[in-house]
C-alpha cells in the first residue's frame, strides 16, 4: 500500500474531527449558552388546603454589558406573577454591569425577595485553567474585593426591600404565607458561617404552618445536610454549578464544581428527604462562554398543598 493511500484517509479523518470540533464549539458558544429556558416544578410541600406559593428561582446571571437577550428573557418572567423571588448569587459577570443588574431586576421591585451572594458578587471573574474544575485543589479567596458589593446590597436590600440572608435567618411573608428562611454566604470561598445562621434560625418564632426555605450559593454537602435536618424544611435552593455547564448528551453533568455529586448538579432532586433545587443558572464566566447539553435556565417552583397533586 502506498504512503499516499495511508496518509489521505488520515488527513480526511483529521479534517472531519477538526470540523466537528469547530461546529460543537460554535454551537456551545453561540447557541446553547443563549438558549434560555423556563423550568416548571410542582412540589406537594404544604398542608392540605393551603394556597400555593410560586417561587421564581434566579441564579448565576454572570451579567456583563451587551447581554440584551438575557435581560429580555429575565424581565419577561415578571409576567408569571411570582409570589417570591429567590436569588442565589453570582449576579455580576463584569465590573461594569451594575446598570444591567438594575435593568434586569427592575420588574421584580415590588415582589418579596430573599438573596444570598456568590463569589462573583465580591470578586471579578478571572481566567482559569479549565482542568481545575475536574481536578480541584484548595480554593484560595482573593485578598481584596474587586467589585462594588455595597452597590449590589443597596439595590437589593435598600431599594427593593429584599431580605439579605448572609449568614442569618429571616421571616418574610409572601402570598399570605409566613416563611422562615435561612442562608449562608458562599462556602466555595469560605465565607459561610453556618453556626451563626443556625443560631439566628433558632431565634425565629416558629408556627406549625410556616414554610421553611434554605438558601446557599454553592451547594456543599455540609450546608445541605444541616438545612435538611431543620424541622419543617420544605425546599433548599442553590446555584453555582451551572448544571455542569459542559455536559454529556442528556444533560449529564461531569462535574459540579463543589463536593456535590454531579448527578445532583442541576434540577430538582431529593437530598436527605428534602427537595433540593440546584439551578443551572443563566450565565457563564466571560472567560468560559460555552454550554453543551445544558441550556441556561430560570425556574418557577410552585409549592402546593399535599392534596393538590
Amino acid at each position: 500500500m502506498s504512503v499516499n493511500k495511508i496518509i489521505r484517509p488520515l488527513g480526511i479523518g483529521a479534517a472531519a474531527i477538526f470540523g466537528g470540533g469547530l461546529a460543537i464549539t460554535g454551537w456551545a458558544a453561540g447557541i446553547e449558552r443563549r438558549r434560555f429556558v423556563l423550568r416548571n416544578y410542582q412540589i406537594p410541600a404544604l398542608p392540605a388546603g393551603s394556597e400555593p406559593l410560586r417561587i421564581l428561582h434566579l441564579a448565576d446571571f454572570h451579567l456583563a454589558p451587551g447581554q440584551r437577550k438575557k435581560i429580555r428573557f429575565v424581565r419577561q418572567l415578571a409576567d408569571l406573577a411570582p409570589d417570591l423571588v429567590v436569588l442565589t448569587g453570582d449576579n455580576y459577570g463584569h465590573r461594569d454591569a451594575f446598570s444591567e443588574l438594575v435593568e434586569i431586576l427592575a420588574p421584580f421591585r415590588d415582589v418579596p425577595g430573599i438573596s444570598v451572594f456568590g463569589s462573583n458578587d465580591y470578586y471579578e471573574p478571572v481566567l482559569k485553567n479549565p482542568l481545575t474544575y475536574i481536578f480541584p485543589g484548595e480554593r484560595k479567596p482573593a485578598t481584596q474585593p474587586k467589585l462594588n458589593t455595597d452597590e449590589l446590597r443597596w439595590l437589593l436590600f435598600d431599594q427593593f426591600g429584599w431580605h439579605d440572608l448572609t449568614n442569618t435567618a429571616v421571616e418574610v411573608t409572601a402570598a399570605g404565607h409566613r416563611i422562615r428562611a435561612i442562608g449562608v454566604d458562599d462556602p466555595h470561598i469560605k465565607r459561610d458561617r453556618l453556626a451563626t445562621a443556625l443560631e439566628h434560625f433558632t431565634e425565629l418564632p416558629a408556627h406549625p404552618t410556616d414554610i421553611v426555605l434554605g438558601l446557599v450559593h454553592a451547594p456543599y454537602q455540609r450546608i445541605l445536610d444541616a438545612y435538611a435536618g431543620l424541622d419543617g424544611m420544605a425546599l433548599m435552593l442553590a446555584g453555582h454549578t451551572h448544571g455542569g455547564q459542559v455536559c454529556l448528551p442528556g444533560g449529564r453533568a461531569i462535574v459540579s464544581n463543589c463536593d456535590l455529586p454531579p448527578e445532583y448538579a442541576g434540577g430538582l432532586n431529593d437530598w436527605r428527604g428534602v427537595p433540593l433545587h440546584v439551578s443551572r443558572g443563566l450565565g457563564t464566566s466571560i472567560y468560559a462562554p460555552v454550554r453543551t447539553f445544558c441550556a441556561p435556565e430560570a425556574s418557577l417552583i410552585t409549592l402546593q398543598a399535599q392534596d393538590a397533586i
